[in-house]
């Protein structure tokens, strides 16, 4: 059997995913830390904004290596979350910075839920698809 550009497609996908699980798990406890009086918004959000675009980047170098492999069915999985992330990051507050979140309105109790509710779910999605390309 030889090693072949999708099994190369899996194998960077599958490391990637194992650091996109560690960004999710952090935002999903600093989130938590903002809710329970922890740690200040400025620190927090200064801390999570340089994580958003390298988590962007590294989703959509593997989801191009399954794009460059024919890998369909594992492009089309991740294509709603890539969606996601687009809209989301053009649908950001005014910042002088790059990142999603704003220390001023990141206390706000709806905000705060979304962005808690957004972690979670992406771990969902990422935990997911490490089993998925370990299969792959």
């Amino acid at each position: 059997m030889a090693f072949s550009f999708p099994a190369f497609s899996y194998i960077v996908a599958l490391i990637i995913d194992a650091f996109l699980i560690f960004f999710s798990i952090f935002h999903v406890i600093a989130f938590d830390e903002l809710k329970t009086d922890y740690k200040n918004p400025i620190d927090q959000c200064n801390s999570l904004n340089p994580l958003v675009l390298p988590e962007y980047g590294l989703h959509i170098l593997f989801n191009l290596l399954f794009l460059f492999s024919g890998e369909w069915l594992s492009l089309a999985l991740n294509i709603p979350l890539i969606a996601y992330h687009v809209w989301r990051y053009s649908n950001r507050p005014v910042m002088s910075q790059p990142g999603l979140y704003d220390p001023t309105s990141i206390m706000n109790t709806d905000v705060l839920r979304a962005c808690l509710r957004e972690g979670w779910i992406k771990l969902a999605v990422y935990l997911l698809s490490f089993f998925y390309y370990l299969y792959g």
